[in-house]
């Protein structure tokens, strides 16, 4: 047997050096030699009692456990019912969750090694100012496009059932509801005409409660209006996110 001339200060503990032990004698932790790898063993931490290190009673313990599972080994079989378990295999589990977690260690010392010296820049918020309209708009201007429109849808629509419903009854239109419909045309598209918030089969209640869910988003600063020269219509967009709801 080859002398062993190992320095028991570079290894972790008896594991660590159980491990080299195997690998240079090229043998399977699931099938230890254990009388060659018990002597070698021993022969490494030779002299251990002179020793400087904080752990040398851990490879004394592990020395006591070689010594004990080599004797279970030297023992004759006895015929038995059920076979007697491997008196090495409780060391092989330890050495090979040993194994895997120093694997793993070694694995994340190179990303931190990696990362060493990579800075990385902390995020920056970037504001979008909104760009101002220099161009004033009173609140009837607004009252006065909406009543256009109005007009224009009673002089296109049919006479509808709807009509009739106020003799019975009278239609109620929430203006949340409209709020929630502006806010769904918003989100689809950022800026629409005033025009295409409204239909042609809306009723009046639903047009009324549209235009006041549009005046009352505007006063709560969710979204503007500007007047376009070009279409000669109101261009409502939203101002910020648009919230799923209110």
């Amino acid at each position: 047997m080859d002398a062993v001339l190992y320095k028991l200060d570079s290894f972790e503990g008896p594991l660590d050096l159980l491990l080299t032990l195997i690998k240079k004698n090229k043998v399977s932790i699931w099938d230890i030699p254990i009388a060659e790898i018990t002597d070698q063993y021993l022969e490494a931490i030779d002299g251990i009692e002179e020793s400087e290190l904080d752990n040398t009673s851990e490879f004394v313990v592990m020395a006591a456990q070689l010594l004990y599972i080599k004797s279970r080994m030297l023992l004759p079989k006895e015929e038995k019912e059920e076979e007697e378990e491997d008196p090495r295999e409780e060391l092989a589990r330890r050495l090979y969750e040993y194994k895997k977690f120093k694997e793993a260690s070694r694995e994340m010392r190179k990303s931190e090694f990696s990362s060493r010296y990579m800075v990385f820049r902390e995020e920056e918020k970037i504001k979008f100012p909104i760009p101002e309209y220099s161009r004033h708009h009173d609140l009837s201007e607004l009252a006065d496009a909406f009543n256009s429109i109005y007009q224009r849808r009673i002089r296109r629509a049919k006479p509808e059932k709807r009509a009739f419903y106020g003799i019975v009854g009278r239609e109620k239109v929430s203006v949340d509801d409209m709020a929630e419909k502006v806010r769904g045309v918003l989100k689809k598209r950022r800026k629409v005409e005033f025009t295409e918030l409204f239909h042609e089969e809306d009723s009046r209640p639903e047009m009324i409660a549209t235009f006041l869910a549009v005046l009352e988003m505007i006063k709560l600063s969710r979204i503007r209006a500007d007047y376009d020269e070009t279409s000669h219509d109101f261009i409502i967009s939203a101002v910020g996110r648009v919230p799923e709801t209110e």
